[in-house]
């Protein structure tokens, strides 16, 4: 696997790990859980045992696999800048996933970052 792709390959699984997340935090006994219903113990078990966090947290160590065998390869200076990549792949998960609001700001926002990661892969 190129390096851009595994960089790109990482930056996605950390996207699909927050959408995940997202989903499992939504979940009643996760609600629950964090509203401090129950013992310390049952909380923490509502939330070990909610597939969608369990899958957004595995999705995150994989993630985080694939971006240690980046950090090997390449300076850190450049890879990390397309880590705002993820802002671009979590915004359009929240807009066309989970009907999340969009307005000017976030879009240009988001623009902004894309051409950061841009300029930086240029540049290198």
């Amino acid at each position: 696997m190129t390096d851009l792709a595994l960089i790109l390959t990482s930056v996605a699984m950390s996207s699909g790990a927050q959408f995940a997340l997202k989903m499992g935090a939504s979940a009643p006994q996760v609600k629950a859980a964090i509203a401090g219903g129950g013992t310390l113990v049952a909380r923490a078990w509502a939330l070990g045992t909610t597939p969608m966090l369990v899958l957004g947290l595995t999705i995150y160590a994989l993630s985080a696999a694939a971006w240690i065998v980046v950090l090997s390869r390449l300076d850190l200076s450049f890879a990390y800048p397309f880590v705002g990549l993820g802002f671009i792949m979590t915004f359009l998960v929240g807009a066309l996933l989970l009907g999340e609001g969009v307005n000017a700001w976030r879009l240009a926002g988001t623009l902004l970052i894309a051409a950061g990661a841009v300029l930086v892969a240029r540049g290198g």
